[in-house]
C-alpha cells in the first residue's frame, strides 16, 4: 500500500500542470482521462496504472481480475495511450510530481480539486 500525503501547493501545482498539459497536447489528455476513468471504473489502482505507463516494475501492485481478457483490454488501451507522440510530456509530468502520487494526479484529471484531495491517502 503506498500512501502518499501532500500539500495543497502541491496539488495546485500538478493541476497547473494538468491545465498546461491540456493545452499543450489536448488529443495526449484526452487519452489519458479515458485511461484513469477505465482505472477508476474497472476499480484497479493507479499506482498499477502508473506503473504501466513509466515502464516501472507493477509486481506490487498487479490487480486480481478473474477474466484475463479484461486485464488484456486494459493494457490495450494503456498502450494506445504509451504510444501518443507526446507521451513523454506525462511521464515528465509524472516525474515531477513523483511525490504527489500517481493516485491523486489521475483523480485531478478527473476534474477532482486539489482541495478534494488534500489529506486524503492515495491507494488506489
Amino acid at each position: 500500500m503506498i500512501t502518499t500525503l501532500c500539500s495543497i501547493d502541491e496539488l495546485k501545482e500538478a493541476k497547473t500542470a494538468l491545465v498546461d498539459l491540456q493545452d499543450s497536447y489536448p488529443a495526449l489528455c484526452e487519452k489519458f482521462v479515458h485511461v484513469a476513468g477505465l482505472t477508476r471504473s474497472l476499480q484497479l489502482k493507479y499506482q498499477y496504472m502508473g506503473c504501466l505507463i513509466m515502464d516501472e516494475n507493477s509486481d506490487d501492485c498487479i490487480p486480481n481480475i478473474p477474466y484475463s481478457s479484461v486485464l488484456r483490454l486494459y493494457k490495450k488501451e494503456v498502450q494506445t495511450l504509451k504510444n501518443d507522440e507526446h507521451i513523454d510530456a506525462l511521464k515528465k509530468l509524472f516525474r515531477s510530481f513523483k511525490e504527489t502520487g500517481y493516485a491523486k494526479i489521475s483523480l485531478l484529471a478527473l476534474g477532482r480539486s486539489p482541495e478534494s484531495l488534500i489529506g486524503a491517502s492515495s491507494v488506489k
